[in-house]
């Protein structure tokens, strides 16, 4: 579907997301997700949004030129396997905010930056799909946009861009990331390689080794490496931005007690919350069902869940993580990094 003088007043609706970035054309794909789909997608790629989204394609300068109004626009970053998805289904709330999981359009901005790409100037596209990003469901919104980990790599410009934007940066203690890598066999084993190759990529390593070395790591080894780069990125955030604007938070510390976290990223983010309202969104399903099946799941439960992969796989978990805090400390990165939304943050 192409731009019309028909299909054009409905850039106003922010049903319409902007779903993917054509650099070739300079073009936005938008497709039509309403709050509902929102609600039930576990991300908002193509793989978890309903089958045969047909997109809307629109010239980038054309898509701004009808963006009516913006809402404050905030964000989750995260280092993978952190409750993320939790969290961002937490802000589900309309009249309030909204949350966004994992929106595509930065990991093309992701790609087309790796791959040198020519065209736009990628700062323009950047700021234009924030703007793009930031159309309310409902007039008063906030959106809350919790990109894919991979987008990390472009926080800083992205903070850069929008200076009243607010982030916290969400990360799993590395036990508990080395477990959930562990317990997903193969297919977590191989994701820790892909994210490699990516932060190399990304130039976020710099712990000392070759590339030869990563050859010769374990596949808790790689993930460790990719904890720590993902580590030292945060504490540059809250060095460069500073923690009226960035808070770090453990996703043991949130379900330590979600209906504090909870309600200091409502203040972080300048969201009003009336009293017991926290504790109301810790009783609903972003906090008792999982993330990604939708079946009843408490904190109790996840908590046993990685018990037993600890448990499993707990000999190489231990030796990775001694390994891991020896290479932090040579390197310089700390395992928790600062300025922590709760107190008593773990590592």
């Amino acid at each position: 579907m192409t731009l019309s003088s028909t299909t054009a007043p409905l850039l106003a609706d922010a049903t319409w997301l902007a779903h993917r970035y054509d650099p070739g054309h300079d073009a936005v794909h938008f497709v039509r997700v309403p709050r509902e789909a929102h609600r039930t997608a576990t991300f908002l790629t193509d793989e978890h949004l309903p089958p045969g989204l047909e997109p809307l394609v629109v010239r980038r300068a054309d898509a701004m030129a009808m963006v009516p109004r913006t809402a404050p626009l905030h964000f989750v970053f995260h280092s993978a396997y952190c409750c993320s998805t939790l969290l961002a289904r937490a802000f589900d709330r309309p009249d309030w905010a909204m949350g966004l999981k994992e929106p595509v359009i930065f990991n093309d901005l992701v790609g087309w930056k790796r791959r040198g790409g020519q065209g736009p100037d990628m700062a323009s596209v950047l700021d234009d799909a924030l703007t793009l990003l930031a159309r309310p469901f409902t007039p008063g919104e906030a959106v809350i946009v919790k990109p894919s980990n991979i987008a990390s790599v472009i926080a800083a410009p992205i903070l850069a861009l929008r200076p009243q934007s607010r982030a916290v940066l969400l990360y799993a203690p590395l036990r508990t990331y080395l477990a959930s890598i562990a317990k997903k066999g193969l297919d977590g084993r191989l994701w820790v390689r892909t994210l490699l190759l990516g932060l190399l990529d990304d130039r976020l390593i710099d712990m000392g080794f070759s590339p030869r070395d990563h050859l010769g790591h374990s596949d808790l080894q790689v993930a460790a490496v990719g904890w720590l780069a993902q580590q030292a990125l945060f504490a540059r955030l809250v060095s460069q931005f500073g923690d009226t604007r960035v808070r770090t938070l453990s996703s043991a510390d949130l379900m330590r007690d979600p209906a504090a976290a909870m309600t200091r990223l409502a203040a972080l983010f300048g969201l009003p919350l009336q009293p017991g309202e926290a504790a109301r969104m810790v009783a609903g399903p972003a906090f008792t069902r999982h993330s990604k099946s939708d079946t009843q799941f408490a904190a109790s439960e996840r908590e046993a869940e990685h018990s037993a992969a600890a448990q499993t796989h707990g000999d190489e978990i231990d030796k990775v993580a001694q390994w891991a805090e020896a290479v932090a400390q040579a390197a310089g990165i700390a395992l928790v990094p600062p300025a922590p939304l709760l107190d008593g943050s773990q590592a």
